[in-house]
């Protein structure tokens, strides 16, 4: 286990470009400066609450849309997770949160497993959320867990509001990843009786 536990990850292809920087041991400080400016709005909760010092700059081709960008900063940011976990050893592995957010109530478990998933339990009202299409939720998080290897449940239990479901998901991801990567002094290796993930 190393003691500082942060991640700079570049991607460039011709269609988006991406710089990241993560540290999981922060206080949710960074800038996130993205074209997208909901994935923007998203990604500045998902820092904040998960406390992690985030540093996104993102372009794209959002001329044609903004799915290519949306689905890049999944990948990158699930990469640069994975590096910053490192050998895992020490940490919890799960966590779970349930958010409310007004009429909304949304769980995420996560489980940094090395076998990725993402069980996805959400119906989303409406298919914009200002100029932003709103099924390119799904592709983020599912890259999400692709890249940084992670079981990841999303279960929408009510809600009526689209941006409101959209914000408990970040929200909750951010708090669960937040206690999936701490340190516990209790573990002694890898929290798995097989000894390895």
């Amino acid at each position: 286990m190393t003691d500082k536990r942060i991640s700079h990850l570049e991607r460039k292809t011709g269609e988006t470009q991406i710089s990241l920087q993560l540290d999981l041991d922060g206080n949710g400080s960074g800038e996130v400066d993205t074209q997208v400016p909901f994935m923007t709005h998203m990604l500045e909760l998902f820092k904040k609450h998960g406390f992690f010092n985030l540093t996104i700059q993102g372009e794209g081709d959002v001329h044609v849309d903004d799915h290519h960008l949306t689905e890049d900063i999944g990948i990158v940011l699930g990469q640069a997770l994975r590096q910053a976990v490192g050998d895992k050893q020490g940490i919890r592995r799960y966590g779970s949160f349930t958010m409310p957010m007004d009429e909304t109530l949304v769980t995420v478990a996560v489980d940094l497993s090395d076998r990725p998933h993402l069980e996805w339990k959400a119906d989303l009202p409406a298919e914009k959320v200002g100029t932003f299409d709103t099924e390119n939720v799904h592709e983020f998080f599912w890259k999400l867990a692709l890249e940084g290897r992670m079981n990841l449940h999303i279960v929408v239990h009510h809600g009526s509001n689209t941006h409101h479901i959209i914000e408990a998901m970040f929200k909750a991801t951010a708090r669960a990843l937040d206690e999936a990567t701490q340190i516990d002094p209790r573990i002694e290796g890898i929290m798995s009786t097989k000894g390895s993930l």
